[in-house]
């Protein structure tokens, strides 16, 4: 089969059209889509967009078009379209038509990028002109003409920028930037350092810009630093109590050295090498992750079901050795000291090793400058160590796995604490559903390269503490809690919460396996019978299957989940509610963020998709 002729190779700097007119802007190429026959472009603000070949001109020829054209279209030439008495019809000097021409380029949209040698060419024009004018009336005159001129070219420009737009995007699609984008104009800034950013940019010497602040911003930062350790510790110490009442706060103090034991740090580590060696096995898919901001697909070896496997393995293995898997609920709290003491330092070599990374490897929402909030998001998008992924690893290996571990040593910690042969139904309950949700996360560990984690957040102290600590040690709480405080459940109770996880678990998988098919490939048989919103990026929005009845059915499918993990425990206490009450906390949070960003993004296609999905969670509530 004939392979199809690319005109333009990864990195060359052409002219782009701006989808739906008529003005061509300079952009970087960053791939071509063999299968689409579509460029992948990023113009120098960071918007990235996928263009048609036909729609992309060489910056050379186009340089020679412009000039010819700046000619040709002298205010002077043309009649004002509006009564203004301030406009003229006279012919301008060459220092206002040059001064006109570079208006226009700099002005005519809130996305304009300058032809470089273009503007070179117009600036020497312009101090020509003006080292022939030495009278002051003149240039006074003069500079009232350029003002009024300047006007001119403007409104014409806009319109004829209307004028070249399809009718269909004129009326549908506004697709100018918002002003809550955060983008600065052109005008605020000296001409010398937009010349020296730019051409930074388009270098790849420049970092790229932050996003704005998420989680409070740099106070949040502190914060949460401050915080989420504090937290974690809280919990363990609260849910060990006697009666874990939350008026019993706070909880005793235990001494300093109680939070230590060198036997829990190496077994922390050692867990850790056990599934880095597994990850690294050549074992299982080697999935390609989605286009990173160079145009370059990183690959990943999703071998993670075939991990949890080998773990169970191990750990049968072990408990018929005779190792007394209890002894993770008698050191929990030490165990999870380790686990924050690890994450901390992973955090600071990543922060460090961060400042040898390429700028195109940067997270564009952890490169604020200020170093706490930086430590904190992460500033590498996807730290590597030759093919070994950090983020990857830790988002779905020792954390996750490390949860089902920790729930099956609470229910043997429940049969030896209790006297009982089996563990209770409320035990078996959280340990199945919660085995569940890790397999099938496992079995469809492809997926989660497509999500926002992997896609957009830095390799920071969020992530990494949150997979290392604040997965395993707070999504284990229910089984925690039940070790000491056994609930038990009626038949009809028990059914209830089974066909409960059962609707949250179809919903929450259904939902997510078409998100990922879509994302990965839109035009799949399986997804013909959806609807979607076509957008100014080349992508569409899917209006209909589990995605047209809220915006977030997934988010929906994993509440409903949490309020059946909860339910063995009962309503004595508020504390095993806290992954319910936490993960709705979560979910709003992040659809908060989604919602920013993909309004960024998609600008009105992103309207009239809130105006088609009305709910973004919870149908008919929120």
């Amino acid at each position: 089969m004939k392979m199809p002729t690319v005109k333009y190779q990864r990195g060359d700097m052409v002219m782009g059209r701006w989808p739906g007119s008529s003005l061509y802007y300079v952009v970087k190429v960053l791939g071509f889509d063999a299968k689409s026959q579509l460029y992948t472009v990023i113009y120098k603000d960071g918007t990235e967009l996928e263009l048609k070949e036909q729609d992309i001109k060489s910056a050379a020829g186009f340089q020679t078009r412009s000039r010819s054209r700046s000619r040709s279209r002298s205010p002077g030439r043309r009649r004002s379209r509006s009564r203004s008495p301030a406009r003229t019809t006279r012919r301008s000097s060459s220092r206002t038509a040059a001064a006109i021409a570079a208006a226009a380029i700099t002005e005519t949209a809130p996305c304009s990028r300058r032809d470089t040698k273009l503007k070179d060419t117009l600036e020497q024009q312009t101090k020509a002109a003006e080292n022939n004018s030495n009278n002051k009336h003149e240039k006074k005159e003069e500079k009232q003409k350029e003002e009024n001129n300047t006007a001119n070219k403007v409104n014409e420009v806009s319109e004829s920028k209307a004028e070249g737009e399809p009718e269909k995007n004129q009326g549908r699609y506004n697709l100018r930037r918002r002003k809550d984008d955060g983008d600065a104009k052109p005008a605020e800034a000296k001409p010398e350092q937009l010349e020296e950013k730019e051409a930074k940019l388009a270098a790849g010497l420049a970092a790229p810009p932050s996003t704005p602040l998420d989680f409070g911003g740099k106070m949040g930062a502190y914060f949460w630093l401050l915080f989420l350790p504090a937290w974690v510790l809280f919990v363990i110490l609260q849910v060990n109590l006697e009666d874990p009442s939350l008026a019993n706060f706070p909880p005793p103090l235990p001494p300093l050295e109680a939070f230590w034991d060198a036997q829990a740090l190496g077994f922390v580590v050692l867990w850790i090498l056990f599934h880095a060696l597994l990850y690294i096995l050549p074992v299982g898919k080697l999935s390609e992750g989605m286009p990173l901001r160079s145009g370059e697909r990183l690959k990943y070896r999703t071998n993670g079901f075939f991990a949890i496997l080998l773990s169970c393995v191990a750990v049968a293995a072990a408990v018929h050795q005779g190792v007394d898997l209890t002894y993770i609920h008698s050191h929990f709290l030490q165990l999870a000291a380790a686990s924050l003491l690890i994450s901390v330092l992973l955090s600071v070599y990543l922060y460090v090793r961060s400042y040898y990374a390429a700028p195109e490897q940067l997270a564009l929402g952890g490169n604020s400058g200020n170093v706490l909030y930086d430590f904190f998001k992460g500033r590498e998008l996807n730290p590597r160590i030759k093919n070994f992924d950090l983020k990857f690893f830790c988002e779905m290996r020792p954390g996750l796995i490390g949860w089902c571990l920790i729930n099956f040593a609470m229910a043997l910690a429940e049969m030896k604490q209790q006297g009982l042969d089996a563990p209770s139904y409320s035990m078996i309950l959280v340990n199945l559903f919660q085995l569940l949700y890790v397999v099938d996360g496992l079995w469809n560990e492809e997926a989660i390269l497509t999500t926002m984690d992997l896609m957009h957040d830095g390799f920071g102290f969020m992530l990494a503490f949150g997979d290392l600590v604040w997965v395993p040690f707070t999504y284990t709480l229910q089984a925690y809690y039940l070790v000491g405080h056994p609930n038990p459940l009626s038949l009809p109770a028990l059914a209830a919460i089974v066909t409960l996880k059962l609707v949250g678990f179809y919903i929450f998988r259904k939902s997510n396996s078409e998100k990922n098919t879509f994302r990965r490939n839109p035009s799949d048989p399986t997804l013909s019978h959806l609807k979607t919103i076509p957008t100014a990026t080349g992508k569409s929005l899917l209006v209909s299957g589990w995605w047209g009845v809220v915006r977030h059915p997934n988010y929906l499918g994993d509440l409903i989940m949490a309020l059946a993990w909860s339910l063995p425990c009962g309503f004595s206490h508020l504390l095993p509610w806290y992954y319910m009450i936490y993960f709705i906390i979560l979910l709003v949070h992040r659809d908060s963020r989604d919602m920013s960003e993909c309004r960024r993004k998609y600008g009105s296609a992103w309207d009239e998709y809130c105006r088609t999905v009305r709910y973004r969670i919870v149908p008919r509530v929120y």
